[in-house]
């Protein structure tokens, strides 16, 4: 047993009461100037080796690590997936333009925003493989910790964010993004409206702030911090800065009450961060309360009429637009319907939490169907009335789209698993972040297997398939 003389007792607790007085969350910056053109956000992201011709859109749900090894199987397959596109050979993960995540698929989106195909290599070591959620007990428990969480500046999702750095993003910020695609798109809650909240420079625009000094590992932080396990992560709402305008289509759509009352709903959330004096502070929580599969955003860049997927569409960009969901879903409604005894208190309160979301995410995926279906028959209609119209002398055409496009929209599901043993197997995995490597390797197979069996998908890379030699 280690004896401790008065003099280091002292020097203990004064340095135990020094960690605690200053401990503080790091607060995101200001905005100088405005400057619409600049900073994360999708036009200011060069396209590298994509192109626009060919558009293709991940988008990776929550569920800790089940969520971020399904996801990354995905990543694995594009990457070995071969394709000719305007007379280039490369891969499918090439052409990826945007990866939109919430909760445990954040960190797969993230870490390969920052570092690319080290996702390949260092990922599954670094996070996939250890018991994150054992860790983040263990600097709870730590008496290092105890007086810095007992600010009231500093909490739990502070010391994760903290440990997401040391492991895994390494102090990056989003000023350190690369500047070609994937554009990432990091979602959260703000738990005041219960609306999405993205890590982009356009969404920080509302709040006055620099999303470029901005840790990466923060946003993932906050993107995963499920309720109760964590506290929510806050940012400062800050003045607008000089020269600041309000996007034209949210101040529209802020007129929109009785003709659109989506439309009307989405821009006057957006436009509330602008009364800083009644919200000076915005909280953040696990971006699966909002939307539990990142399709959302995805949806909002195509409804928009500014979005940057409406935008390319309209400019008549885009030929070939793929979205794939990557759904880790969870089903444990057999376990509960077997109990003659009703569920405990924090079974009643996670399935409270979480079946809505299931619920709701299904709903989202079938209406970006229906968008993609209502686009090919519009599409089909204009085609067959124009045919009609050339018949008849002397009448004027009909309006033109800028482009017909082909829409494909690929779901990841474990509920595509034809073998019910294995579906169960899939589906009843937890969601912490910690998982034997079996279950891991697991994962990532079942998420190539479930992609390349996929018809949709098969469709798409038949059409981009290798001329015979």
């Amino acid at each position: 047993m280690i004896s401790l003389s008065k003099h280091s007792i002292a020097a203990l607790a004064f340095l135990l009461l020094a960690l605690a007085g200053c401990a503080h969350y790091p607060l995101n910056e200001p905005l100088a100037t405005y400057q619409p053109d600049q900073g994360y956000r999708f036009p200011a992201v060069a396209s590298g080796k994509n192109t626009d011709s060919l558009f293709v859109c991940l988008a990776f749900s929550g569920g800790g690590t089940r969520a971020a090894s399904l996801a990354y199987g995905v990543m694995e397959k594009l990457r070995a997936t071969k394709i000719v596109w305007k007379g280039v050979e490369k891969s499918l993960l090439d052409e990826v333009d945007c990866i939109s995540s919430v909760s445990g698929g954040s960190f797969t989106a993230a870490y390969y925003g920052l570092f690319g195909d080290r996702l390949f290599s260092d990922f599954r070591p670094d996070f996939l493989e250890r018991d994150i959620q054992g860790e983040l007990t263990a600097k709870a428990l730590s008496p290092l910790n105890w007086l810095r969480l007992a600010s009231p500046n500093f909490s739990r999702i502070d010391l994760a964010a903290e440990h997401y750095d040391e492991v895994l993003f390494g102090g990056k910020t989003f000023g350190d993004l690369p500047a070609g695609r994937p554009f990432i798109l990091l979602n959260a809650t703000n738990l005041a409206n219960g609306d999405g909240f993205e890590f982009t420079q356009d969404q920080f625009d509302f709040l006055g702030s620099d999303i470029s000094r901005y840790p990466v590992a923060r946003a993932v932080a906050a993107s995963s911090a499920f309720p109760v396990l964590l506290s929510p992560l806050s940012l400062k709402n800050y003045p607008s800065p000089p020269g600041y305008r309000v996007p034209k289509d949210i101040a529209n759509a802020q007129e929109d009450f009785y003709d659109n009352r989506r439309r009307y709903q989405w821009a006057r959330n957006r436009a509330s961060y602008l009364t800083q004096a009644d919200r000076p502070y915005v909280h953040l929580m696990d971006g699966g309360l909002a939307d539990n599969i990142g399709l959302r955003a995805i949806e909002n860049a195509y409804l928009r009429s500014s979005g940057f997927i409406r935008t390319r569409l309209n400019e008549g960009e885009i030929e070939k637009f793929l979205i794939i969901v990557v759904n880790a879903r969870t089903q444990d409604q057999d376990a509960l319907s077997r109990s003659e005894s009703p569920p405990g208190l924090f079974t009643v309160a996670y399935k409270t939490a979480t079946i809505s979301l299931d619920n709701f995410s299904f709903e989202t995926i079938e209406f970006m169907k229906e968008l993609q279906k209502a686009r090919k028959q519009t599409q089909t209609t204009l085609s067959v009335c124009q045919q009609k119209l050339d018949a008849c002398p002397g009448q004027p055409p009909l309006p033109k789209l800028a482009k017909s496009i082909e829409p494909f929209v690929v779901e990841v599901n474990f509920e595509a698993l034809a073998d019910p043993v294995q579906r169960q197997y899939f589906l009843g995995l937890p969601t912490t972040f910690a998982l034997p490597r079996e279950d891991i390797h697991a994962l990532i197979e079942v998420g190539q297997t479930l992609l390349d069996a996929d018809p949709v998908y098969q469709a798409v890379v038949e059409s981009l398939r290798l001329p015979a030699p």
